[in-house]
């Protein structure tokens, strides 16, 4: 299928424009800064040391490429002044606490991250008149109802049982709330974007599905241990979200008022799969690997359900997935293999991101 959005296409949006990019160290980030890097943009990241080791950030090289600052989101005194700075003409903001497990154990930084954080993106935004956000959330903002068959769609209500995602859903309203009593009126264009499951070479992160079973596979300690082997989640992978941003931003930029407001970015239903189906198909890809069930002493609530609607973003911006998740699976063990094989993966990663954005 052809990308969403093209390199080509990218350049003449991004090309030569000054962008900055919160949690660039992080594994998504990391991979939106190399492809803004290939669109010609000039990148500022602001963002914490790289939360894993080994890490996609260094893996990329990226402290080389760009204006790299170590800050955290929760200081609104030197985030201003690296916006101040830099004068970014967008911002894609995904500095957070990404992890659910992790949101039990420190809820209190959880929601000074997730939510105060994306406030003070909105107000140097607001401040500096940017002309353009992006501030991601996660699909895990709704109210789940733990109905097996529903699609969570952009104008269901929102909610969160666990920190994390109560402070996500916080943080989606935090970005309404700046819309409508400020930015509107300055003419800063400002959406709120949610995605799947994301998978894809270089993420290391604890308590994630495909991280822990590349530690079991790829670094000798079978077998994988899985918690709740039923639960379905939207899976894609990562260029697919992020496809969705840029394609976003670019609305966003051309000041376009119908890209304001939330979007879902996420994999057709039939890649909505069981977390042990992903793990079949991910030790197939693999070429070796095991899993055994492994039930917490400590039970912490996990949606059991969770499908996403992209009909909004397919209908209103022209998105649509490019890799179903048998490709997003195989790209993943072959980034990889690539890695703990010694190979150059800056350049092997710079294909696969051609790859997508044909």
């Amino acid at each position: 299928m052809v990308a969403n959005i093209s390199l080509k296409q990218l350049r003449k949006v991004y090309g030569g424009k000054s962008v900055l990019v919160t949690g660039h160290t992080g594994f998504k980030g990391a991979w939106l800064t190399q492809i803004l890097i290939l669109s010609g943009a000039r990148v500022t990241g602001y963002a914490l040391n790289p939360p894993t080791k080994p890490s996609l950030f260094k893996a990329l090289k990226l402290k080389n490429k760009i204006r790299s600052v170590n800050g955290d989101i929760r200081n609104l005194k030197r985030l201003h002044k690296v916006v101040c700075k830099s004068q970014p003409d967008i911002i894609f903001h995904l500095a957070a606490q990404p992890l659910v497990r992790e949101s039990y154990q420190d809820p209190i930084y959880t929601y000074q991250t997730n939510l105060i954080g994306t406030a003070n993106v909105l107000e140097v935004i607001r401040q500096e008149y940017v002309k353009a956000g992006v501030i991601i959330t996660t699909d895990k903002v709704y109210e789940n109802a733990e109905q097996k068959e529903k699609l969570y769609c952009e104008s269901d209500k929102l909610g969160g049982r666990d920190p994390y995602s109560s402070s996500k859903a916080c943080a989606d309203l935090c970005c309404d709330c700046y819309n409508k009593s400020f930015l509107i009126d300055q003419k800063c264009f400002v959406a709120s974007a949610r995605s799947g499951n994301v998978i894809g070479g270089g993420d290391w992160a604890k308590d994630r599905l495909i991280p822990d079973a590349v530690r079991a596979f790829f670094e000798n300690r079978d077998p994988l241990l899985i918690r709740m082997p039923h639960s379905i989640r939207p899976w894609q992978h990562v260029f697919e979200p992020i496809g969705g941003y840029l394609l976003l931003g670019a609305e966003l930029l051309k000041k376009n008022p119908k890209a304001i407001g939330s979007w879902n970015f996420a994999p057709e239903p039939k890649d909505m799969l069981k977390v042990c189906e992903i793990v079949d198909k991910f030790i197939r890809s693999s070429g070796a690997g095991s899993y055994r069930v492994d039930e917490p002493k400590k039970k912490l609530h996990e949606a059991r359900y969770l499908r996403l609607s992209n009909k909004k973003a397919k209908s209103k911006l022209g998105y649509k997935p490019v890799f179903c998740v048998d490709e997003a699976i195989e790209l993943t063990a072959q980034w990889y293999r690539a890695y703990y094989q010694g190979k150059d993966i800056v350049e092997f990663s710079i294909k696969q991101i051609k790859q997508y954005f044909k």
